[in-house]
């Protein structure tokens, strides 16, 4: 079984000490296999921010979770400094996370797959282009199929609430049909701050095969939408028997994060 801890939109830069706090005290008392940060990194990609990010993540590695996979997101190209975000868009994120813009992770029960749907050119949309579609066919059928196979996203590729649906990622349909058959379980993200669970196929009806998603709030910022407070994701995957993901969701409560909710996905 591979434990995984997703976290999103820490926004460094809007980040509650507090929450912090909490976050560690959560990761010393229960750990992980892999921790997963799904973009929107910092509030503005400023230097200042993406060290703050840097030093959080490392001091999590030392409170006991060995892996990680991180992905950049919009805010993490600078908005401001027009130079920078045409001539080095990602040089903070490189510095700061390595030059792997798109990192995958595979072990026993799991290939997980990183996809940068940024760009400079585009303010806040995802794009997923035909040359990411196919190569995460490439990775899929390489793979096992008896793996879980996660793509990992910032934008989202459903929608829970009709206002969501203008976040979508451009490309989504059909990148999700393409991935359907090739054997992809689930996709992951962040951006819109407000964590569901959602089969695709709902949304998608020529899906060929059920493929889930699951979406992060913001874990530590105080940007946080409605009602929905600073939470995050853990999933235990297993792959005895059959292919099965438990998902859970665990919200900041009185200073503390508390089991919210958990869904049982299998394949």
């Amino acid at each position: 079984m591979t434990h995984i801890l997703q976290i999103s939109d820490t926004h460094f830069g809007t980040e509650q000490p507090a929450v912090l706090d909490a976050m560690e005290r959560h990761v010393v008392e229960h750990g992980a296999d892999l921790l997963i940060l799904s973009g929107d990194i910092t509030q503005r990609a400023r230097p200042a921010q993406f060290a703050a990010a840097r030093a959080f993540m490392q001091r999590l590695e030392r409170h006991g979770i060995p892996d990680s996979l991180v992905i950049p997101g919009n805010h993490d190209i600078p908005l401001y400094n027009l130079l920078r975000r045409f001539i080095s868009p990602y040089g903070q994120y490189r510095k700061h996370f390595g030059d792997d813009l798109e990192p995958t992770f595979e072990n026993d029960d799991a290939l997980i797959i990183g996809l940068n749907t940024t760009a400079p050119k585009r303010h806040k949309d995802g794009l997923v282009t035909p040359e990411q579609v196919e190569a995460v066919c490439r990775k899929l059928e390489r793979s096992d199929r008896h793996k879980v196979s996660i793509v990992v996203a910032h934008q989202p590729f459903g929608a829970m609430v009709p206002s969501d649906l203008r976040n979508l990622q451009h490309g989504a349909q059909p990148a999700l049909e393409r991935w359907a058959e090739a054997g992809l379980d689930m996709v992951m993200g962040g951006h819109i701050h407000l964590p569901y669970v959602l089969p695709l196929s709902k949304q998608y009806q020529s899906l060929s095969r059920e493929i889930w998603m699951v979406q992060a709030g913001t874990t530590l910022s105080s940007r946080v939408r409605g009602t929905s407070p600073n939470s995050f994701n853990r999933l235990r995957l297993c792959t005895e028997g059959h292919k099965t993901a438990c998902v859970e969701r665990w919200d900041l409560l009185d200073g503390h994060f508390v089991l919210g909710s958990h869904f049982n996905l299998s394949w």
